[in-house]
């Protein structure tokens, strides 16, 4: 009763408004509106936790692969999270959605990250971590597994795709692809490591990094950062994991006192410091840096794969110019569908975990996966009602099936505030002008 207070609660709180301080500036709170960083425990947001035994491949290694779940019944969630992140990044996702359709949720932390354990921690090819996903769902389902949505995140959109089209899952629905386009990415990766090097390198504690994530933009709904970060951070277990320069005080540096002190003050500080670390410094669990030789063979071909997929598809964005060339013209052609969800960082489901809960609920009910749950009500934006375009009467949700006889191409939006995309002969030429619209149902 109390978990399902909690989730009533948390379905009808509306998405964190975007627009937190970037990088580099501070947050001004007025007098007793000091904001909470402490940690949130995974417990809060899904039913279970749990590890999963798979063979190596020689018979003797097992690698161990750390899940969360909820749910009984319905299809399943397959969430993959992106580089540097764990399972604990789809947390308030999993409540929000868990509370709109019958599913079942199972997020799973990816080789090499989060509290997931193999041999190799290091390989974090598509290829590998493609072929892990299909033996833990092996594992948990046997031969015959339920029917399966797959739910990807920048790196895991990215492994979601190479699993779908390697045929790793057997059962697979539908595919969901979220913030990942092969030709912004690959613009990125010039960049890349200048971004991580920006980083700080520690932090004091877990509250501190917390703080930092959210102050810094990272993950711009606070709810999430307080389960999520736990799993981008670790306790340092050597004091030589970091030096105290780097140590992150939320968004700020420390800086170590230079003045001259006397030889026995300084060797006593010291010996204070590296304790102090063996105790509470915290530092990123994954050195994404190492894992550059593995980037490109994240992204190459991604539209194109992508575009392969033999399931209905659903490309969530931040923004609409991360679209490249291959997927316009997909677009176009109705082979999958897209929604932009503005005032988001690059972690959507993070920022906005509402908002993309309900474009993936949609599109489930949609193509008849699952159904919304008892007593769920729907808002208008759900209802997708017919609306009057130019003297004729359409349906949201089939708009992007009119291609041969008609130029309407999408018609997407909510409360009665609609956009149409128009095919003017030209690929370079979508006309997306307004348009007169009116509700019919």
């Amino acid at each position: 009763m109390e978990r399902q207070l909690h989730l009533n609660l948390l379905a009808s709180r509306p998405p964190m408004a975007g627009g937190l301080p970037q990088s580099g500036s501070k947050m001004k709170m007025g007098p007793g509106r000091k904001r909470d960083f402490s940690p949130l425990t995974w417990s809060q947001y899904f039913e279970t936790m749990e590890d999963v035994e798979v063979e190596n491949g020689n018979g003797k290694a097992v690698n161990i692969f750390r899940i969360y779940c909820s749910g009984s019944h319905g299809p399943v969630l397959l969430l993959l999270h992106g580089g540097g992140h764990s399972a604990l990044s789809w947390a308030v996702f999993t409540a929000v959605i868990y509370s709109r359709i019958n599913c079942r949720v199972v997020a799973m932390d990816l080789r090499g990250h989060g509290d997931t354990k193999v041999k190799n921690q290091e390989d974090l090819s598509a290829d590998t971590m493609a072929k892990d996903i299909g033996k833990v769902v092996e594992a948990l389902y046997g031969e015959n597994p339920p029917p399966i949505m797959m739910i990807g995140h920048s790196m895991g959109g990215a492994i979601a795709v190479h699993t779908a089209v390697a045929s790793h899952v057997p059962s697979l629905l539908g595919l969901c692809v979220i913030d990942v386009v092969e030709g912004t990415a690959m613009d990125a990766l010039n960049s890349m490591q200048n971004f991580l090097r920006s980083r700080p390198k520690t932090f004091k504690s877990l509250e501190n990094a917390i703080e930092w994530s959210v102050k810094s933009g990272q993950i711009r709904n606070i709810e999430s950062a307080r389960v999520s970060m736990g799993g981008q951070v670790k306790k340092c277990e050597e004091p030589s994991c970091g030096d105290s320069s780097s140590i992150g005080e939320g968004i700020i540096e420390e800086d170590e006192d230079e003045e001259a002190e006397e030889e026995t003050n300084k060797k006593r500080m010291k010996e204070d410091e590296q304790e102090k670390k063996k105790e509470s410094i915290f530092t990123w669990r994954v050195e994404l840096a190492k894992t550059e030789k593995y980037w490109e063979g994240w992204f190459r071909g991604l539209s194109a794969l992508f575009l392969t997929c033999p399931v209905p598809k659903l490309l969530l964005l931040a923004g609409v110019d991360r679209l490249d060339k291959d997927l316009t013209i997909g677009q176009m052609q109705g082979k999958f569908q897209m929604q932009v969800l503005p005032q988001c960082g690059h972690a959507v489901h993070e920022d906005a975990p509402e908002k993309v809960a309900d474009a993936l609920a949609t599109f489930m009910v949609r193509h008849k996966f699952t159904e919304f749950k008892d007593g769920f009500l729907c808002t208008d934006e759900d209802q997708h009602l017919s609306v009057e375009v130019m003297g004729q009467t359409w349906d949201p949700f089939e708009a992007e099936d009119v291609k041969d006889d008609s130029p309407l191409l999408e018609l997407t939006g909510s409360l009665a505030v609609y956009t149409c995309r128009w095919w003017t002969g030209d690929p370079s030429r979508v006309s997306t002008a307004p348009t007169p619209i009116m509700r019919t149902g």
